[in-house]
């Protein structure tokens, strides 16, 4: 699907605020709800809206440490390691990388016990460095919730 303005703009107005009604997104680029709505139908369909998300004040939720991993793997199970990644709830990302280790992991814990205890089951896969954050510089959802 070829993309054009309207469909930057309908885009653009949807990732300010992914619950904006098809009629208010239509006036803000003088369409008609109907016409908004049939194209992102269209925009759903052809996988470049992949889906609607929910942005959570992570330190009311009482997660307060963030720490990223770099994960090296010791063993090639591989499927194993990722399906722990993606049962674990303190885990936000995973990307596998070139360079230095295996695997970039995020991880938001609410107490520096819970982290030390993620990190000790994942020993069992390999070998990580972790670096603490020390102070959130830019978070793309934070100003997402903040406009």
């Amino acid at each position: 699907m070829e993309l054009d303005n309207i469909d930057f703009q309908i885009l653009r107005l949807l990732s300010e605020n992914a619950r904006i009604q098809w009629k208010e997104l239509g006036e803000q680029i003088h369409m008609t709800g109907q016409a908004v709505g049939n194209r992102i139908k269209k925009l759903e369909e052809s996988g470049i809206i992949k889906g609607y998300s929910v942005i959570v004040d992570e330190i009311k939720m009482g997660l307060t440490f963030t720490a990223f991993v770099i994960f090296y793997m010791k063993t090639t199970d591989h499927h194993s390691f990722i399906k722990l990644m993606n049962d674990r709830r303190e885990v936000l990302e995973v990307h596998r990388v070139s360079g230095e280790g295996c695997y970039h992991l995020k991880i938001k814990t609410s107490s520096q016990e819970q982290l030390n205890l993620f990190l000790d089951k994942i020993l069992e896969y390999g070998n990580y460095t972790l670096h603490l954050s020390i102070q959130e510089i830019k978070n793309q959802n934070a100003m997402a919730a903040n406009d």
